[in-house]
């Protein structure tokens, strides 16, 4: 089906959408693409600064993964930890819960790969890090399937205390042409119902994909932005970088993996994963951690369970407890006292290398906030545009 005639389905579909009245959206003057809404609305009237403080805060990355998308997934890799930050600096007491729908279009490796919403930051990061920019083919790409997935396949929190956002972010329209396919006019419709704001990210600059993305925003009660193909994200290091570094492998050696081997396995990894990372996506990953709102969240050097440390430190598990097959190789044939004992070091050398690096990381995001201000370009990028959106509508 050539390029014309999947546009003149896309239009169709939209004025369909945009005409129904069930949105009540409107058309611009002269122009096809619906007016961009300025406040995020729910069903029941309200807007998000109706809500108050939340005491949840879900965002839900819906990532074109096809092969002209590798800028912007690798620069994703790099700052999710620093859109994460942004959340937590707005909402420093509200659980922060992330996931990711990645998509492509039928015939390629997959059509979606979903990762639901956790408060595990790093479990989602270490799936961002498999993400490769392959497959596509024809233009269009199943944004409503990956949509549809977003909206009712995550474990979203229902009630008026959480806060809900998607973030769709691609450089190409939805296939409107696909049998037995919901359309995004559909799902954005139990969107809304919900609660859910959607947000649409373009990149590049194809009028096929503004037009659709505009009318999700519009449909969403989210906001549109156009950003660069390859993403845009600028990565500023600091003097402080390296040091953070540091600080964070010598706080990684405090962590007791306990529990099964699998999950031994996995906070093994996320301990890998921050000493792989690039030093300023790794000071992002620390500036997030020691900003945490409550003591228990404070005491992790990794988020998601199966540290000892942080358990004990948080009070959630006695270490004398724990079944010594479920500890360390090296733990267990240590007598409960003896391994209390291990235990309360570790939460002493844990607690002082985070004073340290909490003072680290102070210096460090003053000298970002003055970096960024000298880089008004950068304010298009994609990790830019997500906390001016966040920021808006925390307001």
């Amino acid at each position: 089906m050539n390029r014309l005639i999947l546009a003149t389905g896309l239009a169709t579909a939209l004025v369909v959408a945009i005409s129904g009245g069930s949105f009540g959206g409107e058309t611009a003057p002269g122009q096809g693409a619906p007016t961009v809404t300025t406040s995020a609305g729910r069903a029941d009237g309200t807007s998000v600064a109706d809500l108050g403080e939340p005491k949840r805060i879900e965002i839900a990355f819906v990532l074109d993964t096809t092969g002209s998308m590798s800028g912007l997934i690798d620069g994703a890799k790099r700052k999710i930890w620093g859109i994460a930050d942004a959340v937590r600096r707005l909402h420093p007491n509200a659980e922060i819960r992330i996931g990711l729908v990645a998509y492509r279009d039928r015939g390629d490796a997959y059509v979606t790969d979903k990762t639901d919403l956790s408060t595990d930051i790093s479990a989602v990061y270490g799936k961002l890090l498999e993400f490769r920019a392959q497959g596509g083919g024809d233009w269009p790409e199943s944004v409503n399937e990956a949509l549809s997935v977003a909206v009712n396949g995550l474990s979203w929190t229902a009630g008026a205390d959480a806060r809900r956002l998607v973030f769709l972010v691609g450089d190409a329209p939805p296939h409107m042409d696909y049998p037995q396919d919901v359309p995004f006019t559909d799902t954005l419709k139990i969107a809304e119902g919900k609660g859910l704001v959607v947000d649409a990210l373009q990149c590049g600059t194809a009028a096929d994909t503004e037009l659709a993305w505009k009318t999700i925003a519009q449909l969403g009660h989210g906001r549109y932005a156009q950003i660069p193909q390859s993403g845009g994200v600028v990565q500023i290091s600091t003097p402080w970088d390296e040091e953070i570094v540091q600080i964070q492998i010598k706080l990684n050696r405090t962590i007791v993996p306990y529990g099964t081997l699998h999950r031994q396995s996995e906070v093994k990894a996320k301990a890998a994963r921050v000493e792989a990372a690039p030093a300023p996506a790794a000071s992002d990953m620390a500036s997030y951690n020691v900003r945490a709102g409550s003591s228990a969240e404070r005491a992790k050097v990794v988020t998601g369970e199966g540290d000892l440390v942080a358990d004990a430190i948080a009070g959630r598990v006695d270490a004398k407890s724990v079944k010594r097959e479920e500890l360390p190789s090296e733990l267990q044939k240590l007598s409960p006292a003896d391994l209390e004992m291990a235990i309360a070091a570790k939460s002493a050398e844990r607690k002082r290398l985070q004073s340290e690096l909490g003072a680290l990381v102070a210096k460090r995001d003053a000298k970002v906030a003055e970096e960024r201000a000298k880089a008004p370009a950068a304010k298009d990028g994609f990790d830019r545009v997500v906390e001016e959106m966040l920021i808006e509508q925390a307001k």
